[in-house]
């Protein structure tokens, strides 16, 4: 079924999926970054290591806010299509043809949802819209991450067990990430636990929230990675329409 949802694309290039699902949001706030940083709305700083400024607040307001959209809504339709089809990879490469791991497509799915949902309301005013920005942005995280957990863990599973060649390790670096991930995760929730002084709580939050996304984009750009190497192939069903 999943197939139907990419009826002209080409057989050969399905990797290019997630490489361009991933890239695009990463394109999207290193854009929005520099020219709100060029028209004076955010200061010239390190956001990884100096946790000054959101992506949100890079994109919020005028032509940053503009142009992120413009590529985050399309990446975020493209990385619910990632994992709808990665299901369909995880089969392929399984020898016994087992069912990929369980809510990975509906996971995914939601993911793509929140993650346009954020997208579509950053920049506006309101409480509702705030609440809708907000939580958008969090569920997308929250959900992608979990597609992250399980595709690595059956990856590593397959691998471990001698059924599919990942060299260099790949299979161990996709969890560390969801490791990094986890960790970050936590450090954000003490810290607003522990931490008297809100303005370095901004800090921490923000400076996870920029390597937080830097690992989603990573992560993608090696599932392409995979699914070239492995050579994963939409059926023939797909060519048709």
């Amino acid at each position: 079924m999943t197939e139907r949802f990419l009826p002209r694309l080409n057989i050969r290039s399905v990797w290019l999926l997630p490489l361009v699902a991933g890239l695009l949001p990463a394109i999207a706030t290193i854009v929005a970054f520099l020219i709100s940083v060029r028209f004076g709305q955010i200061p010239a700083c390190n956001p990884f290591f100096d946790g000054c400024v959101s992506i949100s607040r890079a994109a919020r307001h005028d032509l940053p806010n503009h142009l992120f959209r413009a590529l985050v809504l399309p990446g975020a339709t493209l990385q619910a299509m990632t994992w709808l089809l990665c299901a369909q990879w995880l089969r392929s490469i399984d020898p016994v043809g087992a069912d990929p791991p369980k809510g990975l497509a509906a996971l995914g799915v939601l993911a793509g949802i929140f993650f346009v949902v954020y997208g579509a309301f950053l920049g506006t005013e309101g409480e509702v819209y705030q609440w809708l920005r907000r939580y958008g942005i969090n569920f997308y995280f929250g959900f992608t991450y979990l597609c992250m957990l399980l595709t690595s863990a059956r990856v590593f599973r397959l691998s471990q067990g001698g059924w599919v060649r990942v060299p260099w390790h790949v299979d161990r670096v996709l969890g560390v990430f969801c490791l990094l991930i986890l960790a970050f995760g936590l450090t954000n929730l003490f810290s607003k636990a522990l931490l008297p002084d809100e303005e370095m709580v901004d800090q921490i939050e923000n400076s996870l929230e920029w390597f937080a996304s830097s690992i989603f984009t990573l992560f993608f750009v090696i599932l392409a990675w995979l699914w070239g190497r492995t050579r994963f192939r939409l059926r023939a069903g797909s060519e048709s329409g």
